[in-house]
């Protein structure tokens, strides 16, 4: 019988081969796979009779995993928002583990939001409240910015409520509604969310200048002149500077700060005043001067947002991408693909809805941070692009190989490339020759081993030695009879069909 030590790596190598089939993966979600099975609830797309299957499991650690799963539709696991189990239940609100975390951020369907909010209790098994899950979800972005402007007229007080609590995110006739709201929570709330734009209000209820709440205060509400006048004179004017509801003046005396990110923060404002901006063009900070330049292009505080998303970041960087509750018109983000401003065709590229014309002319842009963005952002990036910037760019890697349009092929040339990540990718083209199966790094052994072009006699061989054993079983070559004969020894300890001696 073939060791034992082989396993683990069987069962994780079948619960992430591409080609097996719904009732293969089932079998993994007997209690005897362990580790394996938790790991492909959560970490891989799964046919629908196996979501099925996970969704009224009997053993919570699976629906918890499960709950956890950013590759099945959402709507999918709606079931799971009201399980018995507390934790399972957080565990949905609360997304994927942020080592598994794509940039690109699901939001939840706004009925899974609704069934946790609206929720009396927090499951059966009493191990968290209510609150509880509801504070993971807050911090798992997976609530759409828009979502409280679709509360604002439910037919629930407590989601009205939530509404109310995103006070400035909402439209006129949305507050004026809360105002006058039958509940009378909602009404307080209303009330005091409508006092952050009374600058008279919000100058009485000030906290201390320096504290905590005050930053936050200064820094979102409507201020009289007199506050105004304490930021100043305290120096806390950081505050200001981030504030649309800074007034024009206050601005101008920002714009001469003599702290540089001071008047970075207000050089591409909207708001700025046409002295300020000029000002603010022949500033001796180099980085003050390109925002300023970009100023003129940006008449809404839309744009403002589309722009500081990219000019505030580098090259690396791999901050989630969420959907903004509103976008720029998709005018603007033509012009700015056009523009002379490498950060204007950073921001364009960074808009998944540009056209395929401009796409194909900013995959050309001499500006390596214009492609950059292009390939992380854009569904329709030329796939040649994608794989240059994931040879060239580590950082982007993990991101670059969700993509949908990311090549699977024509990555041969690679294979005796320094990096061993680069290896690893060639090594799984099943376009390549010979796989490297002895590459001295075990990353790029076990993708070789996932190569489909490889013989059955070949597998039979890698399944047996530990080095290969797991790339072995995820190759989509690999014969189904022979995975169910796998998890026949791994579950049951039942004897496999013969196999190559183990090197």
């Amino acid at each position: 019988m073939v060791s034992d030590s082989l396993r683990e790596p069987w069962l994780r190598g079948i619960a992430f081969n591409a080609a097996a089939p719904a009732d293969v993966l089932i079998r993994l979600l007997d209690e005897a796979a362990g580790e394996a099975g938790l790991l492909m609830c959560e970490g891989r797309d799964l046919p629908d009779t196996v979501i099925d299957a996970a969704l009224r499991h009997p053993v919570e650690r699976i629906r918890r995993a499960l709950a956890r799963n950013l590759h099945v539709d959402p709507a999918r696991l709606a079931p799971l928002a009201s399980d018995p189990s507390g934790l399972v239940r957080a565990y949905l609100a609360g997304g994927s583990r942020t080592w598994l975390q794509p940039r690109w951020v699901r939001p939840l369907p706004n009925d899974i939001l609704v069934t946790f909010l609206t929720a009396q209790d927090g499951g059966e098994d009493g191990k968290v409240t209510e609150q509880d899950i509801v504070e993971e979800l807050w911090f798992s972005r997976q609530v759409p910015l828009s979502f409280p402007r679709d509360m604002a007229g439910h037919d629930h007080p407590a989601l009205r409520l939530y509404a109310a609590f995103q006070w400035q995110s909402l439209t006129a006739a949305q507050r004026n509604a809360l105002l006058d709201d039958p509940d009378p929570a909602v009404r307080e709330a209303a009330r005091r969310g409508n006092r952050q734009l009374d600058p008279e209000a919000v100058e009485a209820e000030l906290p201390p200048i320096g504290s905590r709440h005050a930053v936050s205060v200064l820094g979102t509400c409507a201020l009289s002149p007199a506050v105004v006048e304490q930021c100043f004179a305290a120096d806390e004017v950081n505050p200001l500077a981030r504030n649309r509801h800074t007034p024009p003046d206050a601005l101008a005396r920002l714009a001469r700060h003599r702290d540089a990110e001071i008047r970075r923060l207000v050089a591409t404002r909207p708001d700025l005043g046409p002295e300020a901006a000029e000002l603010l063009r022949q500033d001796p900070d180099g980085d003050v001067r390109m925002r300023a330049r970009l100023q003129p292009s940006i008449r809404t505080w839309v744009e403002f947002e589309a722009v500081r998303r990219v000019v505030d970041h580098g090259f690396d960087c791999t901050c989630p991408i969420t959907q903004p509750a509103t976008e720029p018109s998709p005018y603007w983000y033509a012009t700015c693909a056009v523009s002379e401003e490498p950060v204007l065709r950073r921001v364009a590229a960074s808009w998944p809805g540009l056209p395929a014309e401009l796409v194909g002319t900013l995959a050309l842009d001499d500006d390596e941070a214009v492609r950059i963005q292009l390939a992380c952002h854009h569904p329709l990036a030329p796939p040649h692009l994608l794989l240059d910037v994931f040879v060239s760019r580590p950082a982007h890697r993990p991101h670059l190989l969700t993509l949908p349009a990311f090549p699977r092929t024509g990555r041969t040339h690679l294979i005796d490339h320094p990096d061993p990540e680069v290896r690893a990718l060639a090594a799984a083209d099943p376009t390549l020759p010979e796989p490297p199966l002895e590459d001295p790094d075990d990353a790029v052994r076990r993708a070789a081993a996932t190569n489909p072009a490889l013989t059955p006699e070949t597998l039979e061989t890698l399944l047996s030695d530990l080095r290969t054993a797991e790339g072995a079983a995820a190759n989509p070559s690999l014969p189904v009879p022979r995975m169910h004969a796998l998890l026949d020894h791994c579950l049951n300890g039942a004897a496999t069909p013969p196999t190559a001696a183990r090197r």
